[in-house]
């Protein structure tokens, strides 16, 4: 097979991947990219808990382990980052600190580890266990940006990621030193992606695209969801800030108080730029993986 040179791209972070890896194969899309993007190094992978009205509450962090792992390994590499499962139960701001999870740790560990590199705490899911984290180290907050999907511009409308755990993004979101940027509901909405275009798009594009495609296709549906003919991909638009560009997005920014934390939040995101790159990267993979073999 023809060797294609690269072009030699700097990494721009660190990153600490967190998501409810058990539930919507979304976020398992959003790890892949941000696994194959040369210019954020992901440093550890944590997994937080699904909403209890996808089932009982008590192992939904470690099966979302369980899948995060999987796909680490068939992404490869060599320098695989680790997976830490999270809490299984919401956040309890009076749990003890003996209760932290190995999830939690991990982001301390690395928040307060020196490096050239500036640290994203991609949050895709609950704040479980970055609500965790801080109340087990207040300090981290400083040391780190946070990038969530999460939260609506609308007041009271209902949002998945904010509702699972409300203690938990009502202790996060309540610190002001903490840097926070944003991708509340009407934003991630707009990632949508057709059923057949992810039929194509990701079983066509190698054996990561295909054990992607594979996720949905097992995926539980509750027999109250109806399935329609799109799957946003939401918890994709991370990526822009932590391995590509936002500067074909679109935010609102409030100017951080002396001390605190500069708060942005997106109200559109550049899906082609989001998505061509995902698909690139997926079958630049598989062209090295064949061409390895």
């Amino acid at each position: 097979m023809e060797h294609i040179e690269q072009l030699r791209l700097a990494e721009q972070c660190r990153v600490v991947v967190d998501n409810d890896w058990a539930g919507d194969p979304d976020g398992l899309v959003a790890l892949a990219h941000h696994l194959l993007s040369p210019t954020n190094r992901v440093v550890a992978v944590t997994s937080s808990l699904l909403n209890p009205v996808f089932g009982p509450l008590g192992s939904t962090a470690e099966r979302g382990s369980v899948l995060a792992r999987e796909l680490v390994d068939l992404v490869g590499g060599p320098s695989r980052p680790p997976v830490r499962t999270g809490a299984e139960h919401p956040f309890d701001a009076g749990a003890p600190l003996s209760a932290a999870s190995a999830a939690s740790r991990a982001i301390v560990e690395e928040a307060r580890r020196d490096d050239d590199l500036p640290l994203v705490l991609v949050c895709a899911g609950p704040l479980t266990n970055v609500a965790a984290a801080l109340a087990e180290a207040p300090d981290i907050a400083t040391r780190l940006t946070l990038v969530w999907v999460g939260g609506a511009l609308a007041e009271g409308a209902a949002e998945y990621n904010r509702d699972t755990d409300p203690a938990a993004a009502a202790a996060v979101l309540g610190r002001s030193e903490l840097a926070v940027r944003s991708f509340p509901l009407e934003t991630y909405r707009r990632c949508a992606y057709s059923v057949a275009e992810l039929e194509q798009d990701l079983a066509g594009s190698g054996a990561v695209g295909r054990w992607l495609w594979t996720r949905f296709l097992e995926l539980p549906l509750p027999d109250w969801i109806r399935l329609g003919g799109v799957w946003p991909l939401g918890d994709s638009p991370p990526v822009l800030v932590t391995a590509l560009d936002d500067a074909s997005s679109t935010w609102t920014e409030t100017t951080a108080a002396p001390g605190g934390g500069a708060r942005r939040v997106y109200t559109d995101v550049d899906t082609r730029l989001l998505f061509g790159d995902l698909l690139a990267r997926l079958r630049l993979h598989e062209r090295r993986r064949s061409a390895g073999s």
